[in-house]
């Protein structure tokens, strides 16, 4: 990718970063466990983002 991007691009890449973060911990103990992995989590490698 290049070093120097579109700010409309860098927008979308910050909101998919955000996004791609743990279940916080409250949120594992208030529900006893059930939410231990967040549905929507990304590997950088293995899933390529939208265009």
């Amino acid at each position: 990718m290049a070093r120097n991007k579109p700010c409309g691009r860098k927008v979308r890449l910050l909101r998919k970063m955000r996004t791609n973060r743990r279940v916080p911990a409250w949120v594992v103990m208030r529900t006893n466990r059930n939410f231990m992995d967040h549905p929507k989590r990304r590997h950088w490698r293995r899933t390529r983002l939208k265009r």
